[in-house]
């Protein structure tokens, strides 16, 4: 490994029953409602989507996140934010 690349934080999902999703590695939440929640980890994005979605604890000292709810499906997508993604989009 070169000295210049960055080591990627190890991160985890677990999904029990399709209730309860426990994820580590979670740097921020950055929206969330009942339908969709959306979360950074250090390099990339995942999305959960479902209904009755509540975030039962977060903390961005320890990274762990827990949702409940009816969950459908779980999508990672690249490091950009959705902040960042929404102007990404008006300027190009």
């Amino acid at each position: 490994m070169q000295k210049n690349e960055r080591t990627e934080k190890k991160h985890d999902l677990s999904l029990e029953n399709r209730k309860i999703l426990k994820a580590t590695g979670v740097v921020d939440v950055e929206s969330f409602d009942e339908t969709k929640i959306f979360a950074m980890l250090e390099s990339k994005a995942f999305s959960i989507e479902g209904k009755n979605l509540k975030i039962a604890n977060f903390s961005a000292e320890t990274g762990d996140l827990k949702v409940e709810g009816e969950i459908d499906s779980v999508t990672y997508s690249d490091a950009l934010s959705r902040k960042a993604g929404i102007f990404a989009r008006i300027f190009r």
